[in-house]
């Protein structure tokens, strides 16, 4: 699918006849996986904060299936198909290499088994979204109550804007209709159609009913910490305050809300 400056301006018009430029807050009504925040009020157990941040603990994932059972927790959950190759692939977490995630942090004399080890990377839910900014139908949009960027997939009209100006990668265009390549269909969660974009969502649906994302579920203990960074008192506050984290591509100003720390274990 491509699209021309002409292709967008008319899309663009159209979705605002039908009504598709309302609020975000409008649009977190309908949204894929996640409820609005009249919902989650309801619900005493819905697990709350004012900025959800993330803290990614390398020391703790130390073979091939710490990584995977993270990150097949994340698709299992969530159904994200297996296209079984590269250019098809759809992923809301996985893994990189060094240099890949962190092109800021280029040090030539950094230990080479630092630079050789995998990461796992995901959406950064960031402070300033820049796909937020792009999104001509707001499908994608950043929750006021808790700064988690979200996916509407019923706006999305398959421009990928969005996925242009993220700079981290951290979105998966749907070329093919993905339902046939579900393995093993979660049915508590909606799958996707061909020609949507979709990303990790910080597990906005489970918060809502008091459980914590699926990756932190699974992860090795104390691999990944989730919590608010708005509270002086969380253990991601605490941690990003008393240790060096680092985050990806820091100076673009986008505020990623996932930090990560490198090496040592006092924490656990």
């Amino acid at each position: 699918m491509s699209m021309d400056r002409r292709e967008f301006l008319k899309m663009a018009g159209i979705s605002s006849i039908l009504g598709f430029g309302v609020s975000a807050a409008a649009s977190a009504q309908n949204v894929l996986g996640g409820l609005s925040p009249a919902q989650v009020a309801k619900n005493p157990e819905a697990l709350t904060a004012q900025h959800w941040a993330m803290v990614v603990d390398m020391s703790k994932f130390t073979t091939e299936e710490d990584f995977q059972k993270t990150i097949s927790a994340c698709h299992t959950t969530h159904n994200v198909p297996d296209f079984g190759n590269l250019k098809d692939e759809i992923k809301w977490i996985w893994k990189e290499t060094y240099e890949h995630a962190f092109p800021e942090e280029d040090n030539p004399y950094m230990d080479e088994k630092l630079k050789e080890m995998p990461f796992l990377v995901l959406c950064n839910h960031c402070e300033k979204p820049a796909c937020v900014r792009v999104c001509p139908t707001q499908a994608t949009f950043k929750r006021p109550q808790d700064g988690i960027v979200m996916m509407d997939m019923h706006r999305c009209i398959g421009c990928r804007f969005c996925m242009a100006a993220c700079p981290y990668g951290a979105r998966s265009f749907n070329w093919r209709d993905p339902r046939p390549f579900i393995k093993n269909e979660n049915k508590d969660y909606p799958t996707r159609t061909k020609g949507v974009v979709e990303k990790c969502t910080f597990c906005t649906e489970r918060l809502a009913f008091g459980k914590m994302p699926a990756c932190v579920e699974a992860a090795p203990k104390g691999g990944l910490l989730f919590g608010d960074l708005a509270d002086k008192n969380s253990e991601v506050r605490k941690i990003v305050e008393t240790r060096y984290t680092i985050r990806r591509k820091p100076t673009l100003g986008t505020g990623p809300s996932v930090y990560y720390l490198i090496g040592g274990n006092e924490h656990a």
